[in-house]
């Protein structure tokens, strides 16, 4: 308000200074006139002057009133002139408040989803037949396995563990929710994981990659969904964790932390791992494909999953293809 009142006499300033110099330049030469008109004509063209600076405000006050007007706030001569529109002029702070809950707010993310495979529904304890050819085919390579480290690697041979017992297995599955194929169960029957830092594992990593037992299965599956309990929606071997997937090898010494288990999809059978460069995803059909590709890597030195084996002190170890060294 106080800014439009200094407008308001500002603008009556000046127009009272332009009149007085326009009357001055206009002045007539001297005219021999009565005295009482010339004592009047004075006051008359001053009445007047002061009735159009009267106007002058008034209409310089309603302009800068009348709301949406643009306003023009004049400085001293030779000062920059402000032009000040109603989109850059200060907004009062319940305007501002009115505005803000005006704007469409974010939507609310959905609430998470829980893995089903996470939470099992009860089901009976039952120990399920093996197909004998699975059985078989899964002692033949577990032979050949078995011969190579005791002739190689005795350390790591006596690692192996003891065999498992069907029944222990089936009480997994029905903690787990899920069917164990029959070629993992068949290798657990046969030797229940491996012991100690310097296991044997079906996995090619330079520290180390040990089986794990039955028991170790289970509690790894629920340490996992417990970290990761979430159903993203997605394939699940596309998410972090589902709980349709076995863990069955754990990795040593991965730098990161992430994916330390190699698994297999209780849904087809297939196994995979995080090698940390491509993701969890599908390396191998089965577990039977895994262990007869562990054993042709070992009895001819071959390379399997981009290392090739070599011993050091009676310790299995894989060494890198590309640079010859773990």
């Amino acid at each position: 308000m106080l800014k439009l009142v200094r407008l308001a006499l500002t603008a009556a300033i000046l127009t009272a200074i332009a009149v007085r110099l326009r009357r001055r330049a206009r002045m007539p030469e001297r005219r021999i006139v009565t005295r009482a008109r010339s004592a009047a004509a004075p006051r008359t063209r001053m009445g007047w002057v002061w009735v159009g600076i009267a106007a002058t405000v008034v209409v310089t006050l309603t302009v800068a009133l009348v709301p949406g007007s643009g306003r023009t706030a004049t400085t001293a001569p030779g000062a920059w002139i402000l032009h000040v529109t109603e989109s850059e002029a200060e907004v009062p702070p319940q305007s501002a408040r009115e505005r803000l809950s005006a704007q469409p707010s974010t939507p609310a993310t959905p609430a998470e989803i829980p893995d089903p495979y996470c939470s099992p529904a009860p089901r009976p304890i039952t120990v399920r037949p093996i197909d004998p050819r699975v059985k078989r085919a899964v002692d033949r390579q577990w032979r050949r396995i078995e011969r190579w480290l005791k002739a190689n690697a005795p350390r790591t041979y006596r690692t192996l563990g003891a065999p498992g017992r069907a029944r222990t297995i089936a009480i997994a599955e029905a903690q787990m929710g899920v069917d164990f194929p029959d070629d993992l169960r068949a290798s657990l029957l046969r030797h229940n994981g491996s012991r100690g830092a310097d296991g044997f594992g079906f996995g090619a990593w330079f520290s180390g990659a040990s089986n794990l037992g039955i028991r170790d299965i289970r509690d790894t599956w629920r340490h996992m969904c417990r970290l990761d309990p979430t159903d993203r929606g997605v394939e699940p071997w596309e998410e972090l964790w589902s709980g349709r997937l076995i863990p069955f090898l754990s990795f040593s010494g991965r730098e990161d932390g992430s994916a330390v288990w190699a698994v297999a999809d209780s849904a087809d059978g297939a196994v995979g791992w995080d090698d940390t460069i491509a993701g969890l995803t599908r390396r191998a059909p089965s577990y039977y494909a895994l262990m007869r590709a562990v054993a042709d890597a070992l009895e001819k030195g071959t390379e399997f999953d981009g290392r090739r084996p070599a011993v050091k002190r009676g310790v299995l170890r894989w060494e890198n293809v590309e640079y010859g060294n773990p």
